[in-house]
């Protein structure tokens, strides 16, 4: 105890007080991160300070100063001096109550229903104070604004700050730079926008503008689904300010994504989509160049060009199905591939704004799945600006409690230490403030910002529904509610800035712009004038035909120049023993000393597309050495872990190879790869999955975007799937990719669907997708033991002849005449009816692959059929069970291209429930029946491969 009295004696001398107190707040902030790296009397003084539960280690540092200060020689202790320290203390740690709990008695509901909670910490009391002490003053800590004040003055700061129309959460952010710099921007503007009579104006005529098209629309187009903003309107002001003051700080692009709710005045009244157009989709007209199935108005897309402060901004609204949130990390990604055209690394150009619903954001995993990119490898887009639609209400009748388990619908965002701003919709001066703060935080820490725009639907969920059947209390309440425009108008009444006559003009000016089809978003740039370079052309892409072939060889020169750039490594780099077993491997391939594997074809197909100028990213789990080890494109170095990416170091000037090992996600990821190839046409973009399966945890992104996004909203896109497929007695969940479902959504030419069986196809299908004048998906059901399979191999010299075949014919006949049972097939199965048909020598059975199932190569397989005129039985074999793989998608086409006169039979797996069984042995026992059907011998499981 004598050394505590020392220091609490040093305490009192000068050369600790008063300047010196800096250095005290120093060394207790080095306590707060580590308590043992300060000297154990000061742990010991340190851990005896007052503490409010949760919130010390943001409030104590100040209540030291403040101590300090007092235990300098001009202050003599006295029992007056240690109750107005004790005091002081509390006043410090009140102040950072509000910081951290001020936003639960926010004025945030503009229907007035929610009921204000019991906050202990924000009483004077809990913090042993009274109305006794409101006219003494304190130490303001690190309150913004004089160093000492009335507690009165402090608490009024405080309420104004944390409890008006906006409510701040940012005391859970990591990084106390970014808490103390919204801390000022809160605080010195006490929570409160400063707008000139003009800013006000322009705030009412936006406000004006958003409620008038939903009452026009509402008038002209009766009971027609229209998703209406009425109770929301304060989201265009918001949007036009979050675009303007983005514009002001440097932002050349804006991509938006959101759902319904309101899309339909934001294309009019942000984005200067005219009335006509509009009212043209409100009428259903087919668009005279429209070459698609369409989608409804609410889901349609659209961009512009628009004036701000900084010069031109272009802004992109994201086609969105019904599916919500699933535009999310399309819209990341597409963000993405801006932000690399533009070698925006910074993410200072090119900025992602996602408007949300309330129940979605806090309902739909995807969501999450988005914010955990944010800040990933290969995925962040360096901060995204997220607003929340916060009807209160979820879809059509589910209250806040059936919704969600968190106090607000926001918290999600705290897992990525993104700051919340809350707002009332009300408030349309507190939504602008909140507004500029959400795109300043952004804009300066490069981190996503959430704004939650606390609202109401004013006509429940569409104007088809009827909400007082479910929610009587609440609709009977909006129903004498004044819109957020009648409110404000009598706000500006008040204040003189605007009288009725003037605003009843501004009504009817925009009601006379809409019935004389003009448009109304004075910003906008028109197209003609807008001088605008980094859009993609798509221009070469539209080719409806993607079936001509192309040359897709490479001369053995430079194939062997690439591979001399491949093979060499830094000095002293050490590779683990499997590895340099694949690189010594792939030496031999080159020189001819073996035949080339599917991971040489494979690396050898991105290094001649790099070499041709074509960027290429690839993301999946495991997609860095590939699932199964076969493609090695990142070596690691054995003594340091340093990562090297042979792919990357080709030449100096080529363009960017990016693999990534993905987090662990199917939906999100895939999503954000379609959204960066329907931005960039140039670049080959893959998503591979772990096992083909795993698509399944992305079947909305397949069925909504990648097979569907061309006919519904004319949006191209080159993405490239690899799903491993094939049957090794590996359990239902690792053998299928589920061919079946890919195949049920081929129509119209809208996506590839290939198996190639050998080495050199996979070179040439890559190079063929780039290479044409084509964007559309190709899925590859690519192998898992044909990776390595002797049989799968092909001679270097394939690379530099030949193409890729859609149709394989049997290299094993001899004489065709001999034939009489011809078997149709794809993928693996190939080999086992090969290696049973040579081990019975059957010179009657010939085998042609089909690698492409869509589109379907009618006319080659024709040609291959042509060769064999004694064909008398003609035999379809997969390994999938009958109900899944090809056979019901694409029997009808392969029975065209034999002939009617002719039968088709299916050998394969019988109907199953699920894609495979999970016993190794019954496995053997169907695979062998499988190919015994389909060469019509007995089953010999001694002759079966495993």
């Amino acid at each position: 105890m004598s050394d505590e009295k020392g220091l609490k004696a040093r305490w009192k001398s000068s050369a600790f007080a008063g300047p010196n107190a800096g250095y005290l707040e120093q060394l207790y902030e080095e306590y707060l991160q580590d308590p043992e790296s300060v000297d154990p009397q000061w742990r010991t003084l340190f851990r005896e300070l007052p503490r409010v539960d949760g919130i010390d280690k943001d409030i104590s540092h100040a209540a030291i100063r403040a101590q300090f200060r007092h235990l300098t020689p001009s202050h003599r202790r006295s029992d007056v001096d240690v109750s107005l320290i004790h005091k002081q203390v509390r006043v410090l740690q009140l102040i950072n109550a509000y910081r951290f709990r001020g936003h639960q008695l926010a004025d945030l509901d503009p229907l007035g229903l929610r009921e204000t909670p019991e906050i202990p910490e924000l009483t004077l009391a809990h913090h042993e104070l009274s109305d006794a002490d409101l006219d003494t003053e304190f130490e303001t800590g690190s309150l913004v604004g004089p160093d000492r004040a009335r507690l009165a003055e402090i608490l009024n700061i405080l309420v104004n700050t944390y409890c008006g129309s906006v409510g701040s959460e940012y005391m859970h952010l990591v990084d106390t730079t970014e808490k103390r710099w919204i801390q000022h921007y809160l605080e010195s503007a006490r929570g409160h926008a400063d707008l000139s009579e003009a800013q006000k104006r322009d705030l009412f005529d936006r406000l004006a503008a958003a409620e008038t098209l939903e009452k026009y629309l509402h008038n002209k187009y009766v009971g027609q689904k229209r998703f209406s903003l009425e109770g929301a309107e304060s989201l265009i002001p918001m949007l036009h300010r979050l675009i303007q003051r983005g514009g002001e700080t440097g932002v050349k692009e804006m991509a938006i994504g959101m759902a319904h709710r309101g899309r339909l005045n934001l294309l009019v009244n942000v984005l200067g989509k005219t009335p006509e157009e509009l009212f043209r989709e409100f009428e259903g007209v087919h668009p005279e160049n429209g070459n698609g199935t369409g989608d409804v108005k609410y889901h349609l897309g659209f961009s512009s060009n628009l004036n701000t402060p900084g010069g031109l901004l272009h802004v992109a609204l994201a086609f969105n199905p019904s599916h919500l949130e699933i535009v999310d990390p399309v819209v990341e990604g597409s963000v993405r591939a801006r932000q690399d055209r533009r070698q925006d690394q910074e993410g200072s150009q090119v900025v992602p704004v996602l408007i949300h619903g309330d129940a979605s954001f806090s309902g739909q995993g995807v969501v999450m799945e988005t914010l955990n990119m944010s800040q990933s490898r290969g995925f962040s887009t360096k901060g995204t600006v997220h607003i929340v639609i916060n009807n209160q209400i979820g879809f059509t009748t589910s209250n806040q409690d059936e919704a969600r388990s968190t106090l607000y619908c926001t918290d999600v965002g705290k897992m990525v230490s993104a700051p919340i701003f809350h707002v009332n919709a009300d408030d349309p001066e507190a939504v602008l403030f909140i507004t500029q703060l959400a795109i300043d935080y952004r804009m300066r820490f490069y981190k996503d910002v959430i704004i939650d725009l606390v609202c109401y639907r004013r006509h429940g969920h569409s104007e088809a529904d009827e909400p007082m059947a479910t929610q009587p209390l609440m609709y009977q309440h909006i129903s004498k509610l004044h819109s957020s425009r009648e409110l404000y108008q009598q706000r500006l009444e008040s204040e003189g800035v605007i009288d009725s006559t003037a605003a009843t003009q501004v009504v009817q000016d925009y009601r006379s712009a809409l019935e004389h089809n003009n448009p109304v978003v004075r910003e906008m740039i028109p197209p003609e004038e807008a001088d605008y370079p980094y859009s993609a052309d798509w221009s070469a892409y539209h080719n409806r035909d993607c079936v001509n072939d192309i040359d897709t060889a490479v001369d053995s020169e430079t194939l062997l120049a690439l591979h001399d750039k491949l093979d060499h490594l830094p000095e002293g780099f050490k590779l683990h023993r499997t590895v340099e077993k694949i690189m010594d491997n792939r030496r031999r391939m080159a020189s001819g000393e073996l035949e080339m594997d599917w991971g040489f074809a494979e690396t050898l197909a991105y290094a001649s597309l790099l070499h041709d100028g074509y960027p290429i990213r690839i993301s999946g789990e495991d997609s860095g050495r590939g699932t199964f080890f076969h493609r090695q494109a990142v070596l690691y170095n054995q003594d340091d872990g340093e990562a090297y990416v042979p792919l990357r170091n080709l030449s100096d000037d080529q363009p960017n190879f990016l693999v990534i090992n993905s987090l662990l996600s199917e939906e999100a990821v895939l999503a954000f790869e379609y959204g960066y190839s329907t931005t960039d046409p140039r670049s080959l973009v893959i998503w591979e999955a772990q096992f083909g399966d795993f698509a399944n945890g992305a079947q909305v992104v397949i069925d909504q975007f990648i097979s569907a996004a061309e006919q519904k909203w004319d949006r191209l896109s080159g993405i490239t799937l690899f799903l491993p497929h094939g049957y090794e007695g590996q359990g239902p969940e690792h053998s299928s990719a589920r061919l079946e479902r890919f195949l049920q959504l081929c129509a119209q030419h809208n996506m590839q669907i290939c198996i190639p069986t050998h080495a050199a196809q996979i070179f040439h299908l890559l190079r063929r997708q780039m290479l044409r004048q084509c964007r559309r998906p190709l899925i590859v059901m690519t192998p898992k033991s044909l990776l390595r399979l002797p049989e799968a191999s092909r001679p270097f010299s394939d690379l530099s002849q030949g193409k890729f075949y859609r149709v394989i014919d049997d290299e094993q006949v001899n004489q065709y005449d001999k034939v009489k049972r011809l078997i149709l097939c794809s993928g693996k199965v190939y080999y086992d009816l090969d290696h049973r048909r040579r081990q019975d020598q059957r010179e009657d059975v010939a085998i042609v692959r089909i690698e492409q199932l869509y589109p379907f190569p009618e006319k080659a397989l024709k040609a291959a059929l042509k060769r064999y005129p004694n064909v008398q039985e003609y035999i379809w074999c997969q390994e999938e069970p009958m109900n899944q793989g090809a056979w019901y998608s694409s029997q009808h086409h392969m029975r065209h291209a034999i002939g009617e006169q002719y039968g088709l039979q299916y050998a394969g797996r019988p109907l199953m429930a699920a894609p495979a069984v999970g016993y190794p042995s019954l496995h053997k026992q169907q695979q062998e029946k499988l190919v015994a059907d389909a060469l019509g011998t007995p089953p010999d499981n001694k002759n079966q491969r495993n």
